[in-house]
């Protein structure tokens, strides 16, 4: 990382830092001090909005920590056997209580086989994109997690997809770069550091795997989808590899 991009860093991660940690400074304050002046619905929005920007703080710093191995080398990933189905679980387990307006419809197949991941990183992967599905999708829209084999390649593909603004194709690669952001009326609504995307590419190639998008239209709005190819664990790599469960 050059100078110019580390205070680039720098300066978006501490704008970025500023504005959750004052929202939840803010609301705390308000609620010690008038507990006993605010109704039951106000507690329960205040308490709401303290837990999103918790939320938005943990992912910023998890993204920091990233942005920081990879410029290190010292972000090592260790490659065996994954399941795809319960790190799938694991993750809507956990976004479907942050994003209650959102179907998730998961569909993955009995005869998928396992990949060859790191699963931390696989599940931080299925993390930042269906996130961004539930973030960017409209209001009580479905997000979908698909998944195919592709036998003469030896690929899986975990395709994340869901309903909104969509984005041009001009962005397809732009929105792979680092602090990205594509202007539009609903990302200026949406929170983000421009990360998520960009670590997640660089996840995914350093697991031998490929990203690619699109966004084509569907009725009044488009369909978005994010596509994760990442080579299988067959026999021949268990082998050659140790590949263990």
């Amino acid at each position: 990382m050059d100078n110019q991009d580390y205070n680039d860093f720098i300066s978006t991660v501490s704008h970025e830092l500023r504005t959750p940690l004052t929202s939840i400074r803010g609301f705390s304050q308000t609620m010690l001090a008038s507990w006993d002046r605010l109704d039951d619905e106000s507690k329960k929005k205040f308490l709401k909005i303290i837990e999103e920007q918790s939320n938005r703080l943990i992912n910023l710093v998890e993204n920091m920590l990233s942005i920081t191995k990879f410029h290190s080398g010292s972000d090592k990933v260790i490659l065996k056997e994954v399941m795809i189905k319960p790190v799938v679980d694991t993750v809507i387990q956990i976004l479907k209580n942050q994003y209650r307006d959102k179907i998730f419809e998961i569909n993955i197949a009995g005869s998928i086989p396992p990949i060859y991941s790191d699963k931390d990183k696989f599940q931080q992967i299925l993390t930042n994109l269906i996130e961004n599905a539930c973030k960017y999708g409209d209001e009580n829209s479905t997000v979908k997690i698909q998944t195919d084999f592709c036998e003469d390649c030896k690929f899986v593909s975990v395709k994340i997809s869901n309903y909104g603004v969509g984005i041009d194709e001009k962005d397809y690669e732009k929105i792979f770069t680092k602090f990205s952001r594509i202007d539009n009326p609903l990302t200026r609504k949406v929170q983000g550091s421009g990360l998520g995307l960009y670590i997640t590419k660089n996840l995914t190639e350093k697991m031998g795997g490929k990203i690619s998008l699109t966004s084509t239209p569907a009725g009044e709005n488009y369909l978005t989808t994010f596509e994760i190819q990442l080579p299988v664990c067959d026999i021949e790599v268990q082998a050659r590899e140790k590949c263990s469960p």
